[in-house]
């Protein structure tokens, strides 16, 4: 009998010396599924608010290889007219491209400065068709090695009538037009078919000229000076007026934080993956840009 009172003596006094613990394992078990949501609704909201607090209000986007299409670069520059954006940095390193895509990343940087101030930043190269996108920024810098310029057109395309001969094989064609065969690769061209391509080629550059000197306030009358496909290093390009600055990227973002008015700047990050895949498909739209056909702004 005492034996058993002891037990359970020492049995009370356990109980209550651990309750505590046994009481919060207890509560723990019986509303695990409850704490849990809860947990996870409030890392939700936490998220959230971290969110809104740390919203971005700057961003960078980057242009690289050669331009063939303007659908990405016009998604980005749609994103970069949010209202928490306040300046953007456009990061350049291509030789050109076509013509077309290059004027719409053009007229759009152009709308995109009239909202927020803009900065472009030649990397590597700045020329042709990457030069035309570039221009109406409200500043354009240069990292010293970089090379700009290039202000011309060329309308390119292979003769492989030789090639033809000696495989044996003769094409058959069937056409209306004069001119319908213009830029053919199958046979020499003929004087006439190289004065249409030029008649294409005289307007085009004269509208690339004509943007330059009104977005650049240059002497359209002194093009020979700034355009005619010359390149140029960066400190060439200052003394003609195609550049603002020569310096370092660090020079670029400081200077879209200044123009901005942010007074603590949060750059947009990139995202690794979406990075991963540009530089795959700038590759590969590299390699390809010299199979294409029409003019070009290389």
């Amino acid at each position: 009998m005492a034996n058993s009172e002891q037990k359970n003596s020492i049995k009370g006094f356990f109980s209550t010396l651990f309750w505590p613990l046994t009481a919060t394992l207890d509560f723990l078990q019986k509303y695990f599924k409850g704490i849990l949501l809860l947990m996870v609704l409030l890392i939700i909201i936490g998220a959230a608010q971290r969110s809104n607090v740390q919203r971005p209000n700057l961003m960078s986007i980057k242009l690289t290889g050669t331009i063939l299409d303007s659908k990405k670069m016009l998604d980005q520059i749609k994103e970069a007219q949010a209202r928490n954006i306040k300046g953007v940095l456009f990061i350049i390193d291509s030789p050109g491209g076509a013509v077309a895509p290059s004027i719409e990343i053009s007229r759009a940087i152009k709308r995109l400065r009239a909202k927020k101030p803009v900065v472009v930043y030649a990397a590597g190269t700045l020329a042709s068709g990457s030069y035309y996108s570039a221009i109406w920024a409200n500043e354009i810098i240069a990292n010293p090695g970089a090379i700009v310029g290039s202000i011309g057109v060329i309308f390119e395309s292979a003769n492989i009538k030789k090639l033809l001969d000696t495989i044996g094989i003769e094409p058959q064609i069937v056409k209306e037009g004069k001119f319908k065969e213009v830029g053919t690769p199958l046979r020499p061209w003929k004087e006439y078919e190289k004065a249409e391509i030029k008649k294409v080629l005289d307007d085009t550059y004269a509208m690339f000229k004509e943007d330059v000197a009104k977005a650049r306030k240059l002497d359209l009358n002194a093009s020979e000076t700034w355009a005619e496909a010359h390149i140029f290093t960066a400190r060439q390009a200052k003394a003609v007026g195609l550049i603002d600055r020569v310096g370092t990227i660090d020079v670029a973002k400081k200077e879209v934080e200044r123009l901005s008015g942010v007074k603590k700047p949060l750059w947009k990050r990139e995202d690794k993956f979406e990075k991963l895949m540009e530089r795959l498909t700038d590759e590969t739209s590299s390699k390809l840009a010299t199979l294409l056909l029409g003019p070009k702004l290389f």
